[in-house]
């Protein structure tokens, strides 16, 4: 049976195909809020917190299976029969699996940093990799952005495998989303994924079958699902638009979130367009406005 999920949502209301928004790990629904701020009046979206993060606690172990009946029982509560879906990491990979189950009521994906086939890089964690990100994190929470811990701390912590362009932007983004993330998952959503990892996870051999509309983003310098595995789903959907941004890595919607909404926001426009009268499809230059 599914777990009645914890959610966020922005603008209801609008008539607009609504978007399904799916945190990573760890994560919550706090964590999807830059993507639904960059649709903000054009898309109504909800961010759920996923099973065992955030404020959708469970005490009994779970398969990562469990996140579909999850989020199929919420998109039956919130009465939609089509959305879009969103996924950033994990939340790509749940994206997918949710669009092959029920590909008449998925109408559309974004895929932020994430793979049919996941592939990392990363290297091995340290001693001091961990305390120089405790002290960061620490630091960060109790001054945001502040320049001298990232210099210090935030550049020699395990930071900067998940982010190259160390701005206070970016550690704002640390400090109010993702250490509160990171501090409510729980041991049973960590047990979750590490034991589906173990068993391995591929489903290149399926994207032929959806046949819908994808916009795949990746951070050249992502370490933890890099880009060339990213890369390797995008050619293997049939109707896929891939941006790769330079110099970026895992978390690169919290280092380039104007560049990441500009796109997404384009993108969205186009399958609007596509919805409606395909006699008239838009110029090059209003495609990029």
């Amino acid at each position: 049976m599914g777990l009645q999920l914890y959610y966020r949502a922005w603008g209801k209301g609008i008539p607009s195909l609504p978007i399904l928004l799916l945190h990573g790990h760890p994560g919550n629904a706090d964590c999807m809020e830059v993507f639904a701020e960059a649709v903000a009046g054009i898309h109504p979206c909800v961010a759920p917190d996923l099973r065992g993060y955030g404020r959708s606690q469970v005490r009994d172990p779970f398969e990562m299976a469990t996140h579909l009946e999850d989020l199929q029982e919420l998109l039956d509560c919130l009465g939609w029969q089509e959305c879009l879906v969103l996924g950033w990491s994990l939340g790509g990979i749940l994206a997918l699996e949710l669009a092959l189950r029920l590909p008449q009521r998925v109408k559309g994906l974004v895929l932020v940093a994430s793979a049919a086939c996941p592939r990392s890089n990363h290297p091995p964690i340290t001693v001091w990799d961990q305390l120089n990100t405790g002290i960061a994190s620490l630091l960060n929470w109790l001054w945001p952005g502040w320049s001298w811990n990232i210099d210090t701390f935030g550049r020699r912590s395990l930071y900067r495998y998940l982010i190259q362009q160390h701005t206070p932007t970016a550690y704002r983004y640390l400090a109010q989303a993702a250490l509160p993330a990171y501090l409510h998952t729980s041991p049973q959503a960590r047990r979750a994924l590490r034991t589906a990892l173990q068993q391995g996870y591929n489903r290149e051999g399926e994207l032929q079958h959806l046949r819908l509309p994808v916009l795949l983003l990746a951070g050249e310098r992502d370490r933890h699902i890099t880009a060339a595995s990213s890369l390797a789903t995008a050619r293997l959907l049939p109707q896929c638009t891939c941006i790769v941004y330079p110099d970026v890595a895992h978390l690169f919607p919290w280092e380039i979130p104007e560049q990441v909404g500009r796109d997404l926001r384009c993108w969205l426009r186009v399958q609007e367009w596509a919805e409606g009268d395909s006699s008239n499809p838009p110029s090059a230059e209003e495609a990029a406005a």
